[in-house]
């Protein structure tokens, strides 16, 4: 396997990008869970339809591919503007439009609504939780590299 400029073979690449998949997928599949149970509370049931519950998961892990592959991870980026806004909504629209498809909320306008506007929220939320990791992950780095040159191993 070759490397490319930033050290790793084309297998480590992959994994990197597939637990990026894992993570992304298992996080919005909750808060779109958690959402759907609500509903169903709020409607006085306590049971939910594993039926629904996978044609979620599927969907789900079918838009972090797009979202990753053709949206180029639109949610992990440094800033959330316009486009990133847009495209959350377009993603809020696949999602919608399956919602109602599949009957997740009885066809219920109000809840269909409100499932796209949290789809939308959840994408703004997923956006800030990366850019906070990047913040720490940054700041760790930084302290690292100062306690490193701090024990005499790097001469400015």
């Amino acid at each position: 396997m070759s490397k490319k400029n930033n050290g790793l073979t084309g297998l480590e690449r992959y994994l990197l990008e597939e637990i990026g998949v894992e993570f992304k997928a298992c996080i919005y599949f909750f808060c779109y869970l958690f959402f759907y149970s609500v509903y169903k509370l709020v409607g006085g049931s306590t049971d939910a339809s594993i039926i629904h519950m996978a044609e979620l998961i599927f969907l789900t892990y079918g838009m972090c591919y797009l979202q990753i592959y053709l949206m180029n991870g639109f949610d992990e980026g440094e800033e959330f503007r316009l486009k990133e806004l847009l495209l959350s909504m377009v993603c809020g629209l696949i999602y919608t439009t399956a919602s109602w498809f599949f009957g997740w909320f009885d066809k219920n306008v109000p809840a269909t609504i409100g499932f796209f506007l949290f789809v939308v929220f959840a994408y703004f939320c997923g956006f800030l939780v990366y850019k906070i990791r990047r913040t720490l992950e940054s700041k760790a780095l930084n302290n690292d590299l100062k306690a490193f040159k701090e024990r005499g191993h790097i001469n400015e």
